[in-house]
């Protein structure tokens, strides 16, 4: 069996888990389309989505290091000539860019050394005329065209994002930088020479913004025949790992096709283009399968602070984010100096595609790890001082033993907690959203503002063999909670699925900054 090794996606090798009989994920099929049918790319996708491991990837390939990909598509199905290219890899996640003189040393630092490993003369006193000059050496040494890798092209700028004024300074300044940079593979004595170029980032900017000098890349962030390229499809899940599922299965005390569900509830979602194809984040399922446990591995690897920050100078009703919508022109490119939170929620991973009308894309969580950490953190940014926060980790429980009068009590207790200081606008909204963030942290599948064909629902759970659905008020009664739930026939879209389901009535006293009254019951 081959040995499972959990390589930091920085600093993923080919070389090394090739040369080490770790598992890969052929995805050789979507790089040798690439390489034969076009020359410019542009890929943007969440971080530690395996974009430097396509890198090294490509970097191999152009190499000619045909050893390495023994048994893979390419080799296997391919006339791939394996000639050795020479390649120049420029990792952003290696540059130091605290200031913008900073990133221009770092660069001149990087293009040195790329010259002096092969032993050609880049010394021109300009970054770009440097860059330029490295390009037509390689290729007058080698006789060969060059390929031009970039990894996360955009760390520079989006580092600087959220952090304040001066540090928005900053990011403008490197994006200036960079526009000039990259602009050189365009020129015609540049491009001429060039076999292959593929940038990579989180982020996508606007073509008039720092792509303004290089507008001959072909955007792959959203095309249907690379929706899978990053990422596993459960194909991809469920038989590359099937020599390590039986083990996890037995560690977690479920059968395997338990294990599948909850692993796909967990860590799959993702779409990222019009065609509905969903995979797998790579560092969570690779960690999860390699500890044989269920946690938040992509979420814990990098703290949203900036977005968190974001969210909350906007003033967002938070149960919004699981049902946004806007059109592509929106979410899919940003400007440094007009940040729209689709986009970035978007880019970033915390979203992703649910469903497409037309021209209206509507987003959700991608799955339950990022739904439940994300909104514990919205939670804890929102409460922060909170008194003993951490006991919402019971709410699920209660409610999984529905016991109702104990997640009462809970809550009743949580809402007290809440410094005074915080609840500057205590209406229906307000308590809502904090009843949201407690559920969905404690790892509730707590869907808010659900939509029927007769009004809107304030919040549905769900378990297994259950469903709650529950209606807010605020300085009226239970009782007309539980009223409109039968009346608007709230539950009627549940009905066929042959769960339990049962109806809570909340009343917020907004004087008393707390739960006022709460009523159940069940369908007949």
């Amino acid at each position: 069996m081959k040995k499972m090794q959990i390589l930091p996606i920085g600093d993923s090798s080919f070389e090394s888990i090739r040369g080490n009989d770790n598992l890969y994920i052929d995805k050789t099929r979507h790089l040798h389309r690439l390489v034969t049918e076009g020359k410019y790319y542009f890929l943007s996708r969440p971080r530690r989505f395996g974009k430097s491991l396509t890198i090294s990837t490509l970097r191999c390939l152009f190499q000619g290091k045909k050893e390495l990909f023994s048994g893979l598509w390419i080799a296997e199905n391919t006339n791939w000539e394996w000639k050795a290219h020479p390649v120049i890899l420029l990792d952003f996640n290696g540059t130091s860019h605290d200031t913008p003189e900073n990133l221009k040393i770092s660069l001149q630092r990087v293009l040195e050394n790329i010259a002096e490993s092969n032993e050609v003369v880049s010394n021109a006193p300009l970054l770009k005329n440097q860059f330029k000059e490295l390009i037509l050496s390689l290729h007058q040494k080698t006789g060969m065209p060059v390929v031009t890798l970039i990894d996360e092209y955009d760390k520079p700028i989006i580092d600087h994002l959220g952090k304040g004024k001066e540090a928005l300074e900053i990011a403008k300044a490197n994006r200036d930088i960079l526009k000039t940079f990259f602009g050189v593979l365009k020129e015609g004595e540049v491009a001429s020479v060039l076999r292959f170029v593929f940038l990579t980032g989180v982020s996508k900017f606007s073509r008039v913004s720092i792509f303004s000098e290089l507008n001959n890349l072909k955007d792959l962030t959203m095309n249907e025949d690379y929706a899978d390229m990053l990422g596993y499809t459960q194909e991809e899940l469920e038989t590359a790992f099937a020599p390590y599922l039986p083990a996890f299965a037995q560690k977690q005390g479920i059968s395997e096709p338990e294990l599948l569900e909850k692993l796909r509830r967990y860590y799959n979602g993702y779409r990222f283009s019009d065609r509905d194809v969903r995979v797998y984040n790579p560092f969570s399922i690779l960690n999860a399968v390699d500890e044989k446990k269920f946690d938040n591995y992509w979420f814990q690897s990098g703290t949203p602070t900036f977005l968190v920050n974001l969210l909350a100078e906007n003033g967002w009703y938070l149960p919004d984010i699981e049902n946004m919508q806007a059109t592509e022109a929106l979410f899919s490119v940003y400007e440094i100096e007009r940040l729209q939170l689709e986009a970035l929620l978007f880019q970033t991973g915390y979203v992703t595609i649910k469903e497409i009308r037309g021209r209206l894309y509507t987003f959700d969580y991608p799955n339950q790890e990022v739904k439940t950490a994300f909104l514990e953190t919205l939670f804890y940014a929102f409460a922060k001082d909170m008194r003993e926060p951490a006991r919402f980790v019971l709410l699920a429980e209660y409610l999984e033993a529905e016991n109702i009068p104990a997640f009462m009590e809970a809550m009743t207790s949580l809402y007290a907690s809440i410094p005074y200081q915080l609840e500057s606008n205590r209406d229906e909204a307000y308590f809502h959203t904090v009843f949201y963030l407690m559920l969905s942290s404690s790892a509730v599948d707590a869907r808010s503002e659900v939509l029927t064909c007769k009004g809107r629902i304030d919040l549905v759970i769900h378990y297994s063999d259950k469903i709650y659905i529950i209606e807010f008020k605020c300085d009226q009664s239970a009782q007309a909670g539980i009223d409109q739930i039968r009346e608007k026939g709230y539950a009627d879209p549940y009905k066929e699925g042959g769960k339990k389901i049962l109806l809570l009535g909340i009343n917020f006293d907004t004087e008393k900054r707390n739960i006022a009254e709460w009523k159940e019951a069940k369908l007949p």
